[in-house]
């Protein structure tokens, strides 16, 4: 009896089956990757639990301000204000307070320090508070860690992880702006916005590593 056929098939079946494996670990590896993944658990989120006729998302704003541009992950528009949210995919211990410049990250016996980011996302409410002269008390910055990220230090309510990103949200419930504002804020970001193209994202990212570079 000849098995060649069936063994061929076999192989086939185990090539199928890792080689998207494979793929999808080797993907995952990857900071870009690891990004979008990220935000596309937010993204679901957002579109899934909260009610679409009053959060409107608006993802990847992409911003000009005096030394380059500034980049969102998301915007979310309500008539409970506006909420800026940046999405941190990271892993292992994280330390850190409101006031500290740097953050650690610590994965067994290693750390790294990174930016504070709720001082990155300052900067990113800045830019929408003056693209649409909005007061500042309407807009809500809010940091969201997925991944295997915990925290060892007390945070403030507005860094938090996913379901704790959703509870903040729905925690505003006082209406400060209109249906027909909500329109119009919308329509206002799509005017200030850069086109969210790859174009978009790599002349940000060029601004980007001239900025850290700069003494």
């Amino acid at each position: 009896m000849d098995l060649t056929p069936v063994v061929i098939g076999l192989l086939k079946s185990i090539f199928i089956f890792i080689v998207p494996v494979v793929l999808i670990i080797a993907i995952f590896k990857y900071r870009f990757f690891k990004g979008w993944i990220g935000e596309f658990i937010v993204n679901t989120l957002t579109w899934i639990v909260l009610d679409k006729k009053l959060y409107h998302l608006i993802r990847n704003v992409t911003l000009p301000v005096e030394d380059g541009t500034t980049q969102i992950d998301h915007v979310i528009v309500s008539p409970y204000g506006i909420f800026v949210v940046e999405t941190k995919n990271m892993k292992g211990w994280i330390f850190g307070g409101k006031n500290q410049p740097t953050w650690t990250q610590k994965i067994y016996r290693h750390n790294n320090k990174f930016q504070n980011p709720l001082r990155q996302n300052y900067r990113h409410v800045k830019a929408l508070e003056d693209a649409l002269q909005i007061a500042p008390e309407k807009l809500h910055s809010v940091v969201v860690f997925l991944g295997r990220a915990t925290f060892k230090t007390p945070m403030p309510e507005n860094v938090t992880y996913p379901l704790g990103y959703l509870k903040y949200i729905r925690s505003k419930c006082d209406v400060v702006f209109s249906e027909d504002e909500v329109e119009r804020i919308k329509s206002r970001i799509g005017q200030v916005r850069l086109a969210p193209t790859r174009e978009t994202h790599r002349d940000h990212v060029a601004a980007l590593k001239v900025r850290n570079q700069a003494p």
